[in-house]
Parts: structure tokens; sequence; C-alpha cells
């Protein structure tokens, strides 16, 4: 029989490594900063944005099921929206993508929970699926927003 506490561990470590290749993977030579893909995903207009907001969302899908209160996965969420908002926006979004990190502070949150001696109360589905489901739909949006805005300044600078 596996002790649910080695398996909090390695979903933990699991979701460390995810955070890092987003938000701290690459080193910046000459230099202590680091960044993820992230901000290199967000330069694939539209379906960047949203392939970072999808792994960020496994992260706090995986932090509910470790049993993350609704507050903190509201923050969660609140914090992949917010990079994927300003994010969507051209080549200013790439640099609040290299300096938000999203990922990171909802590691944070996560490993404040999981550190914390008061058991929280389980999250139910339901309100999981809807979190999710609604953080796929505004991110589904902006990527469209994204596409459209992209578009239209392409035909503006080309004359197509």
């Amino acid at each position: 029989m596996s002790n649910p506490h080695d398996s909090k561990a390695i979903t933990l470590k699991r979701l460390r490594s995810i955070s890092n290749l987003l938000d701290n993977a690459i080193a910046i030579p000459g230099t202590n900063y680091r960044v993820g893909i992230d901000p290199i995903l967000g330069l694939i207009p539209g379906g960047g944005d949203t392939i970072s907001a999808f792994l960020s969302a496994y992260i706090v899908l995986e932090a509910a099921q470790l049993g993350v209160p609704r507050e903190a996965l509201m923050r969660m969420v609140y914090n992949i929206i917010l990079d994927a908002v300003l994010g969507s926006v051209p080549v200013v979004g790439d640099l609040f993508d290299a300096t938000w990190k999203a990922n990171v502070k909802n590691i944070a949150l996560l490993e404040s929970h999981l550190a914390s001696p008061i058991p929280s109360k389980k999250v139910d589905r339901v309100f999981i699926i809807l979190l999710l489901v609604g953080l796929i739909l505004i991110v589904m949006a902006i990527a469209f927003l994204s596409v459209v805005v992209f578009r239209l300044l392409f035909s503006l600078f080309t004359g197509n």
C-alpha cells in the first residue's frame, strides 16, 4: 500500500517541474534572471498563450486534487487569466509573461497550503469543473481575439 504523503510529494515534484519549464527553465546569459517557455510560446499569435494556459490549468487541477481550498484555487486561476490576457498583447505581453510567472506564484500557493497544519475542506467536483471550464472559455476567447487582432494588423500593414 502506497503512502499518501509520498504520492503528494511525487505530484508536487511533477508540478514544480512543469512550473519551472514554463517560468524559469532558461537562464538569461550574464544575469541571474531566468525565463521559461511561456513567453516564447506567447510569440505564437493565439495559440501560444492557449498552450501555456492549458499547462497552467493542469497545475490548478492537480492542486484541487491535493485539497487546495476554493480561495486559493480562484487566486491560481486569476493568476493564469491575468497572464493570458496581458500576455496576449504583442511585445509588451511577452515581457509581462517573462516577469509575472503565474506558475511560480501558483506553486507557492500550493506549497503554502500543503505546509499549513490547518486542514481544509475538500473542494467539490462541480466547483473544480466550473472553475476550469470557465478558465478554458476565457483563454479560448483571448486566443480568438488575439488572432482577430493579429489578422487585422497584418492586413493593415500588408494592404490585403
